[in-house]
C-alpha cells in the first residue's frame, strides 16, 4: 500500500496545478503502475482535481485522530463496498473500494487513495503523510516507517530551509 500512497501524493501534487496537462497526469499514473491505455478526458482530470483537494486534507492533518476522522469521512462519501479483483487475470488479486474494474478515474482515485492512506494510518498509528514544511514547497509526501518524523518532502526542500535559516541568522 505504500506504493499506492506515494501515487496518491504524486497525484495530489500534480493535480494542484490550475490546469494540469492530461499527459502529465497520465504519466504519473503510468509511473506508479497503471497500465495503458491511460485515457483521460478533461472531465476525468477535473474530477480527480476535486478529489485531490479533499485528499490534501489527510496530508494536512496535525494528528492521527484528525487524519482518521478526515479519512473516515472520505471513505463514507467516496467508496463502495470492499471487493477483490485481478482485473480479469491481468494482475495479482488485490482489494478495491471503487464500484467495478471500469470505474471512471474520478471514482477510482479517491477510493484507492483512501484505502492506501487508511492502511498506512493503521500500520503506523500516525498521519500517513504531511505537507512539506518548506515555505517554498506546496507539495505533500508520504511518511512511513520508524525513525524521526520527516518534515520536508525532499532533501532539497530541507536544504533550502537550512540555507534560509542561516541567512536570517547571518543577516544576509
Amino acid at each position: 500500500m505504500t506504493g499506492a500512497a506515494r501515487r496518491t501524493a504524486a497525484l495530489v501534487n500534480i493535480l494542484a496545478d490550475d490546469a494540469p496537462e492530461h499527459a502529465v497526469v497520465a504519466e504519473v499514473l503510468r509511473a506508479h503502475g497503471e497500465m495503458d491505455p491511460v485515457d483521460l478526458t478533461a472531465d476525468d482530470v477535473e474530477g480527480m482535481r476535486a478529489a485531490a483537494v479533499l485528499l490534501r486534507e489527510v496530508f494536512a492533518a496535525d494528528s492521527v485522530d484528525t487524519a482518521a476522522h478526515v479519512l473516515d469521512r472520505l471513505l463514507q462519501a467516496h467508496t463502495w463496498r470492499l471487493r477483490l479483483t485481478s482485473h480479469g487475470g491481468g494482475t495479482p488479486w488485490h482489494p478495491h473500494l471503487d464500484r467495478d474494474d471500469d470505474a471512471p478515474w474520478p471514482e477510482w482515485f479517491p477510493a484507492s487513495s483512501c484505502m492506501a492512506l487508511a492502511v498506512l494510518l493503521r500500520d503506523h498509528q500516525r498521519p500517513p503523510g504531511r505537507d512539506c514544511a518548506s515555505g517554498g514547497c506546496r507539495n505533500v509526501f508520504v511518511t512511513q516507517g520508524g525513525g524521526p518524523e520527516r518534515r520536508y518532502r525532499s532533501r532539497r526542500c530541507a536544504a533550502r530551509e537550512r540555507v534560509a535559516a542561516h541567512r536570517r541568522r547571518s543577516g544576509g
